[in-house]
Formats: C-alpha cells, sequence, structure tokens
C-alpha cells in the first residue's frame, strides 16, 4: 500500500487513526546501521512498524526488525518517543495515520541480512553516509538522536 508522509506542512490531510508503532536501531559490529529501502514510500528507513494486539511495544520492535531484516535483536534502550502530530501518514485506503512511534536501540544477536515484502533493499549503512541517503526527516532524526548518544530519551 502506498503512502505519503506529511511533516510539519499545513496544507496535510487531518489524521483519522493512530497506530502505536516502533522503530529500532540495528548496529553491526563495525557501527553500520541496518537500514531498510520501504516499498510504500521509496525511502530508506530503520526497521519498524504497527504493534500488534497482545504483543508489547518491545516485542513489536524485535518482530518487526526479524520481519523486515532478517536480524534477531534484543531490546537495550529507548533513543526516544516519537508523537509529533504534525506528522502524518496518508495511506491510499484512505487512513491518515498520526505518528505514534518508540524507536529503540538493540544488541544483534544473529540472523542474516533478508529483506521482506515490505521493502526493496536492505544495506548496512555507515553513519556518516545517512545524510546522502533519501530518508523522511522523521527518521533522520532517529537516527541523529541515537548517534548523539543522548544521555536520555528524546520526547517529542
Amino acid at each position: 500500500m502506498a503512502r505519503i508522509d506529511y511533516y510539519n506542512d499545513p496544507d496535510a490531510p487531518p489524521a483519522n487513526s493512530v497506530v502505536p508503532s516502533t522503530t529500532c536501531v540495528v548496529v553491526d559490529d563495525q557501527g553500520r546501521i541496518a537500514l531498510v529501502h520501504r516499498k510504500d514510500n521509496g525511502l530508506w528507513a530503520l526497521p519498524g512498524g504497527g504493534m500488534e494486539l497482545g504483543e508489547s511495544m518491545e516485542e513489536c520492535a524485535v518482530r518487526e526488525v526479524k520481519e523486515e531484516t532478517g536480524l534477531d535483536v534484543e531490546i537495550t534502550g529507548l533513543v526516544g518517543v516519537y508523537t509529533n502530530p504534525r506528522h502524518v501518514m496518508k495511506y491510499d485506503d484512505g487512513e491518515v495515520r498520526q505518528q505514534f512511534s518508540l524507536c529503540y536501540t538493540s544488541r544483534l544477536v544473529g540472523g542474516e541480512l533478508a529483506y521482506d515484502e515490505e521493502s526493496t533493499d536492505i544495506a548496512w549503512i555507515e553513519p556518516e553516509r545517512v545524510p546522502d541517503l533519501r530518508m523522511h526527516p522523521s527518521m533522520k532524526l532517529r537516527i541523529d538522536h541515537f548517534l548523539e548518544d543522548r544521555a536520555t530519551p528524546y520526547l517529542g
């Protein structure tokens, strides 16, 4: 399903849903970050997705990483809470979702890189290459917050 992201755009459509979701920073032993190239918006992103009934947010993050990357992780911390009501995603089925996402840090414990039907590519990316990628500003914000090695999670 295609989507359009609106970020601090006064012409954005009003939200009609909120879905708790996660993103997760996965880093290999060389300091590279696992990123997926999403089909729905054509942008690079951290792995993540919507929470399902019966799971915790942390379980959601672990499941989404496995589904989208083939990697197994353990959650180690929280990068931040991202709930900007001026960031909405419009899907072609009429849903306009307000952002509600927790971004986690993780420890890689296994698996092999493999992407699912939601992506067209997956790669280990050096942090200094992130600014050169086509990526939504909210995703770059999460990565920037991770790279800042903040003492406390971002709240916003």
